[in-house]
């Protein structure tokens, strides 16, 4: 077997790929320079929209709905090195070498080419993907509509084994990238001869995964001020193109050459069946704390709402409680008008539907759902009062939130685009997919 290197292989415009380095848990990391007793230095935080805070069956190891990545003990990056060709029936015996990191395009029946990598001590790597392998430092499982994982032999995946990697320089300004496709336990990358794949014009090798990464930098940053960007989907070697004409379509996007695969505050990653958000360490500064939603859910039980029909006094419940059957004094709305009541058993027009209520105020009917405070505290752009409701499923969180989410379209299927609520997931109705919460103080 002749193998031909090409040194030309490790210029900037590839990949920096990095080895998973699966003994160094990116939840327990610590920085090199860290003294005892100081924190480790955080790169920045992903959180799985759809949650609210927990996974339904409890965050527990590397399957949560909410991960940190910090600085490794040690270095765990390589770098791409050198490129060969080589007889594809050759493929599996160049590449059974454990040690050696390595992508591998195959281009025919005859043909494939190998691109081996080297350690980078500049760069930590974090893989994500459905596999539970030990390589996986943050497993995801595809999210359905309305909160929760899909469960069961007959829920199908298409969110990929080794989805993607994100690599952090380790030095400031501890930049974020993140690149399509992740390393197997054998250290390798495949791109068989069905994957989307070509020869960029420097003579290297770039490709798609098979249901693609999408990333999407939101305009203005994650602030009040913040607006949706354009869903873009990211190469195995991190560069940025337009979408296919469908989520696995052999022929790829344009590429978009004044855009970059850096992860921004508030960025989002879909994984085709699960989204992520990025939030940076001075982004989540701006974000309100637990503490500061619990203030703000018992401000607003001290004012006293009162259901204008039944008169009773209403009630967030505690986020201790967890959500199950609603509260007898949890707050109900009508999510077309926004009025805010107690549960009543009347008003129903079971014609127009099995869960259309008409509001007793207003006559306006439709659905007619229990109240739920946002949670997840990083998914919110800003501070504010609980005072607009995402509609239909009731979630609760500040204006600014409220209404970013509900103009930012999110990936579905294979060429969909949906807004959703970010604390469930539930597909936003309406026409403005929110609304504003309309109390009624006591009347003494």
């Amino acid at each position: 077997m002749v193998l031909e290197g090409n040194p030309e292989v490790g210029t900037p415009r590839t990949s920096d790929l990095q080895h998973p380095g699966n003994k160094d848990s990116c939840i327990l990391s610590s920085s090199e320079d860290a003294q005892p007793g100081e924190e480790p230095i955080k790169y920045g935080e992903l959180i799985v929209l759809g949650y609210n805070g927990c996974l339904a069956s409890g965050d527990k190891g590397r399957r949560r709905s909410r991960l940190a990545l910090s600085r490794r003990p040690h270095a765990n990056g390589v770098k791409p090195d050198v490129m060969h060709h080589i007889s594809t029936p050759l493929v599996s015996k160049a590449l059974s070498n454990r040690g050696q990191h390595s992508i591998s395009y195959t281009l025919s029946r005859s043909h494939s080419v190998i691109v081996e990598y080297t350690h980078d001590s500049d760069t930590d790597m974090f893989q994500i993907g459905r596999s539970t392998e030990n390589m996986i430092d943050f497993v995801v499982t595809d999210t359905s509509p309305g909160g929760g994982a899909a469960e069961g032999p007959s829920a199908q995946s298409t969110i990929s084994r080794y989805a993607c990697r994100i690599l952090c320089d380790r030095r400031p300004p501890y930049t974020a990238r993140i690149y399509a496709a992740g390393f197997d336990a054998s250290s390798n990358i495949f791109l068989g001869e069905r994957a989307a794949k070509w020869r960029t014009p420097d003579g290297l090798m770039d490709g798609l995964t098979t249901n693609g990464v999408l990333v999407m930098h939101p305009a203005g940053g994650f602030s009040e001020d913040s607006a949706p960007g354009v869903w873009r989907e990211i190469s195995v070697c991190g560069n940025v193109y337009t979408l296919r004409d469908s989520r696995s379509a052999q022929q790829r996007g344009k590429l978009v050459e004044n855009e970059s695969n850096v992860l921004q505050d508030g960025s989002l990653i879909d994984l085709c069946g699960a989204t992520l958000l990025w939030r940076t360490p001075a982004g989540l500064l701006r974000a309100p704390t637990l503490k500061q939603l619990e203030a703000q859910r018992q401000e607003a039980n001290a004012a006293r709402p009162q259901c204008p029909v039944g008169l009773s006094t209403l009630a967030f419940p505690s986020p201790a409680r967890g959500r199950t059957a609603p509260d007898k004094q949890q707050p109900w709305v009508y999510v077309r008008c926004g009025h805010v009541h107690g549960y009543h058993g009347w008003g129903c027009r079971r014609e127009r539907g099995p869960q259309e209520r008409e509001c007793p105020l207003c006559r306006l009917v439709g659905p007619y759902v229990p109240l739920w405070l946002g949670q997840e505290a990083g998914l919110c752009l800003d501070p504010g009062p609980p005072s607009h409701a995402f509609a239909p499923c009731g979630h609760v969180c500040s204006e600014k939130t409220a209404r970013y989410w509900a103009q930012t379209p999110l990936p579905h299927g294979t060429h969909a685009f949906h807004a959703a609520c970010p604390f469930c997931g539930a597909w936003l109705t309406g026409e403005h997919g929110c609304v504003r919460l309309i109390f009624q103080g006591p009347l003494d």
